[in-house]
């Protein structure tokens, strides 16, 4: 994604002070280069894409031509795979809460649920006996430790009964498929990949049946700028260091033959993270008590909206205004909230009217910006040297519609 004054220039005179620029091409990129690093090391992959990183229906769109499944934790995340022209039995349903009636309408649909608990047990049982002749692609999500000193409340803990019990529904009702086993865990750090390869591989060597998938969930670290990376405090895997330990892990045990079982990821983070600018004017600079503060159309919630302290890739593109260089200066949000700063302790030339451009904000941006004082700016798409418009800026009427005045 090239961008020069000149560029921006004519951005903002049609799109306003504040926009998202996507960068399709690259998010093409990221999945054709994830897939082939995780098909050298395993002969069987797939990719289910994490709608709730970035439910952007154009993103959704080309994992889809991609072949991309759809990686759904909610009936509004279902509901846009099927108008992104997702094909329902590339569609597998996670999450610790499921619509009921939308459990049964993708079921009949003929996508995959994956079993989060006791309950959704007894909802699979019910809607099998209604639908005998139908058969239901059906998962189970697993809960074992990996060392990384977090008690996950996702799926079931294998040591349980819970969790025998819904083997036990898989295994004795003829008209459910297995086909999915599938574990998740937030963490990004490489060194948790293998105990989930090895975990999983040790729950099915006890079972009698084997799934179509082995579904190792996200929890990726997706490519970034230098900048990025080093604030944080363990190195960055590359897609091939992911591939490779699981790979290896899977390859050992598992035949390249029609019968081996697939492994899916389900990457968000890792496929659209470094696809996204936001692009905002600095509208003041002034100084308070010797220290010198921006405000920015824009807020933290646009950037970083679970606010964790890294400051994202920036870059100021001087648009005539005389500039003067700072040492120290931070860049706050136009919110009424104190710890609204996108980012900290900028070195460089500013001035009023700039466009500042952050990078690398393409995970949770959009999804977790709350409608908090401003309705949130439009989304771009960019390639090519073509422009489209992926989400006009929002207005009253599309926060209000639902309230009664």
């Amino acid at each position: 994604m090239q961008l020069n004054k000149e560029i921006l220039k004519s951005l903002r005179e049609e799109f306003g002070d504040a926009f998202y620029l996507l960068d399709c091409g690259q998010v093409k990129n990221n999945y054709m280069e994830l897939k082939e690093a995780f098909t050298a090391a395993y002969h069987k992959v797939d990719i289910a894409y994490s709608y709730k990183t970035n439910y952007i229906p154009k993103i959704c769109s080309i994992i889809n031509q991609l072949g991309g499944f759809a990686e759904v934790v909610s009936d509004m995340e279902m509901e846009i795979a099927l108008k992104a022209g997702v094909c329902p039995n590339k569609i597998i349903w996670n999450g610790p809460y499921k619509n009921p009636l939308k459990v049964e309408e993708l079921l009949l649909l003929g996508g995959t649920v994956n079993m989060d608990s006791i309950s959704e047990v007894g909802l699979v049982h019910n809607i099998a006996n209604r639908y005998p002749d139908n058969i239901f692609n059906i998962g189970i999500r697993v809960n074992f430790p990996i060392n990384d000193h977090v008690l996950s409340r996702f799926g079931f803990d294998v040591e349980t009964e819970d969790f025998k019990k819904a083997l036990h529904l898989i295994e004795n009702t003829s008209n459910l498929h297995f086909a999915n086993i599938q574990c998740h865990y937030a963490t990004r750090r490489l060194e948790t990949w293998e105990p989930r390869a090895k975990g999983m591989i040790k729950i099915l060597d006890k079972l009698n049946i084997l799934p179509d998938r082995i579904d190792l969930g996200g929890g990726l670290f997706g490519k970034m700028e230098e900048s990025l990376k080093e604030q944080f405090d363990s190195e960055i895997p590359t897609y091939a260091d992911y591939a490779n330990v699981v790979g290896d892990v899977l390859a050992k045990r598992f035949t390249n033959g029609s019968g081996s079982p697939s492994l899916m990821i389900e990457p968000g983070t890792a496929l659209v993270g470094d696809c996204m600018k936001f692009v905002s004017t600095i509208s003041n600079i002034k100084t308070v008590r010797k220290k010198p503060i921006a405000t920015l159309l824009g807020s933290i919630y646009n950037v970083n909206p679970t606010l964790n302290t890294k400051n994202p890739p920036i870059e100021i593109y001087s648009m005539g205004n005389p500039q003067i260089y700072y040492e120290d200066l931070d860049f706050g949000g136009f919110t009424c909230i104190e710890s609204d700063y996108i980012y900290k302790h900028y070195c460089g030339k500013a001035a009023v009217g700039d466009m500042a451009v952050f990078s690398d904000v393409g995970s949770y941006s959009v999804v977790l910006k709350p409608p908090f004082i401003l309705p949130n700016f439009p989304i771009i798409g960019v390639g090519h040297g073509q422009t489209e418009v992926l989400k006009r800026a929002e207005c009253f009427d599309d926060l209000f519609c639902t309230y009664k005045f």
